[in-house]
């Protein structure tokens, strides 16, 4: 076999560093978007999805652009264990780090969804669902850390059920105003057995929205009691296995939450405000419509004076 000749090894181009033509011009965020990362959240495991960049400052001898690899590098620490706060600020430090002479500011974006296992309503069964999340940290002089998460649930509207009530009460009286005789218990039970849903009211699958700014002394991200939290608020959270003691639980629930998308918006405000641990938060929930051909959307905010997150 004929062996080929190299020439004694150089160091190799690096075409990053080299100045670029308009490299007076910085950039506000360059990086990488979309790399997969199985990460560990809340004792689970997250197949996630990560955004990483820095921004690039304008200089006349400025590089023409950044060392990628550094940040894909670095991005392995946050596979080591659970995913939080500290794990967060340090893998933005170590971003900056990588190439100080370039950027000053950090950005890092996750997203994936975690499974949880829920129980039933009444039986003794539990299923697993799905909750969306995304967790966005930007450091520059101090970290800027939110979680956002998204939980479905049910949603009856009022006005359909007050429309159901009153026709339900029109067909009694008319299935009843000729009787000769007092209608007695019986009768009015039997009725309701067979007659007493005319008309039903329209429920359709909803979802919360909610986004927090962590407090600075944060050191856990509480992804689960916040999406706990939005379900005891709401009252009707999507359910995975059910048996018909568990259907008939969820209707009930249903029946005694009955909200507009406005009153669903206000008790995730009243909750979200009775916790301590953010600066800011933002809320959207979206009753997609089964009878109408479009949603109904609220949205709603609140930051602590003086926080400009």
């Amino acid at each position: 076999m004929n062996m080929v000749a190299l020439p004694p090894r150089q160091p190799l181009p690096d075409a990053q560093a080299w100045q670029g033509t308009m490299s007076e011009v910085g950039l506000d965020w360059v990086g990488m978007q979309g790399i997969a990362l199985p990460l560990e959240l809340a004792g689970k495991p997250l197949m996630a999805k990560v955004n990483a960049g820095i921004n690039l400052r304008a200089s006349r001898q400025g590089a023409r652009g950044i060392h990628m690899s550094r940040l894909y590098l670095a991005l392995d620490e946050l596979t080591q264990g659970e995913l939080t706060p500290q794990r967060i600020s340090d893998q933005l430090q170590a971003f900056l780090a990588s190439q100080p002479e370039n950027s000053d500011r950090a950005n890092l974006n996750i997203s994936g969804e975690l499974l949880l296992s829920r129980p039933a309503l009444l039986s003794p069964q539990r299923g697993w669902k799905a909750y969306p999340l995304k967790i966005d940290a930007t450091l520059t002089s101090e970290l800027t850390l939110s979680l956002t998460v998204g939980v479905p649930y049910s949603s009856t509207c009022p006005s359909s059920a007050a429309l159901s009530r009153q026709l339900a009460q029109q067909q009694f009286q008319f299935d009843f105003e000729q009787s000769p005789e007092k209608v007695d218990q019986q009768q009015v039970i039997d009725w309701l057995g067979e007659q007493g849903m005319p008309a039903t009211p329209h429920s359709q699958r909803s979802w919360a929205w909610v986004t927090v700014t962590l407090n600075e002394e944060a050191v856990a991200l509480p992804v689960v009691n916040l999406i706990d939290g939005i379900e005891h608020a709401l009252g009707t959270p999507l359910q995975t296995l059910v048996k018909r003691q568990d259907e008939q639980a969820f209707a009930l629930a249903n029946g005694q939450n009955l909200m507009f998308c406005e009153d669903a918006a206000r008790r995730l405000y009243r909750m979200l405000r009775s916790q301590c641990n953010q600066r800011a938060f933002s809320l959207r929930v979206e009753h997609q419509e089964s009878l109408h051909a479009h949603n109904a959307v609220a949205e709603l905010s609140w930051q602590e004076p003086g926080n400009a997150a």
